[in-house]
């Protein structure tokens, strides 16, 4: 029977459903469950946080037992939110770009930075971000990827899940490449530019994945390794110079 099943009857909310959708959905659908299970562990916490108190003979007990019954309910939705709220970009409720690019200027900013948001390397793909400053030049794209995604590094291989990212990294280091050949030109002598990949969802396997040229981490890492990992020496007049040099060759991309 095209597009179904003689056996299992259609269920529209999943007909056409993206997996995010998919996903989405699910979490709404259960959340009586998790709240349940919330109440339980609630409900140990005080049994176990109370037994504690009058074991080691503190005062009141029963009121440490609720306050620690509520710190325990408290925990597990705070917990429970952050994982849903991970996967915002992928579901297309936040930018990832926005995300990066808010981060990357609170972190570096202070220390000489300057970043170059939604740029058109000539010849390549479009980057999200360009940073600039005493520790070198580096591109910065985003990406999202299911939550359970596994991102990681075999062999010097770089693997998305089950998929082999080869070409993936391929484009990001050549508009590196690019970037590279373009501002050694322009400031007649030798600049490097690194390729970084701001990794929204997914799991990056300890944190830090590098392969195939590429390094790969979650948005909150990016700046921390950027100040860590310079890949130049660069002036403070040199650091201007090549921002305004990027921005007047760069097209800027609307939205």
């Amino acid at each position: 029977m095209p597009n179904g099943s003689i056996y299992v009857p259609p269920d529209d909310k999943f007909k056409w459903g993206s997996p995010s959708v998919m996903y989405e959905l699910r979490w709404r659908e259960t959340r009586s469950e998790r709240r349940r299970r919330r109440n339980i562990m609630a409900g140990a916490g005080f049994v176990v946080i109370t037994a504690l108190a009058i074991y080691r003979g503190f005062p009141l007990p029963l009121l440490i037992g609720v306050l620690g019954g509520f710190a325990v309910w408290g925990i597990d939705g705070f917990i429970s939110w952050r994982m849903f709220e991970a996967t915002a970009v992928w579901r297309g409720k936040r930018s990832g770009a926005v995300r990066t690019g808010r981060l990357l200027r609170r972190a570096l900013g202070k220390h000489g930075y300057s970043v170059l948001d939604g740029r058109a390397v000539p010849g390549k793909a479009s980057i999200d971000h360009l940073v600039i400053g005493p520790g070198g030049v580096w591109i910065v794209d985003n990406e999202a990827w299911p939550p359970d995604t596994h991102i990681a590094a075999y062999g010097g291989k770089l693997f998305l899940g089950e998929r082999a990212g080869r070409k993936f990294a391929e484009a990001l280091v050549g508009a590196a490449a690019t970037m590279r050949e373009v501002l050694s030109r322009e400031a007649s002598t030798p600049i490097e530019v690194s390729a970084l990949l701001a990794v929204h969802g997914g799991r990056v396997k300890d944190g830090v994945v590098v392969a195939e040229g590429l390094t790969l981490f979650t948005p909150r890492r990016a700046a921390k390794w950027i100040l860590a990992n310079g890949n130049g020496d660069l002036t403070p007049e040199e650091v201007e110079f090549l921002t305004r040099t990027s921005a007047r060759i760069l097209r800027r991309l609307t939205v």
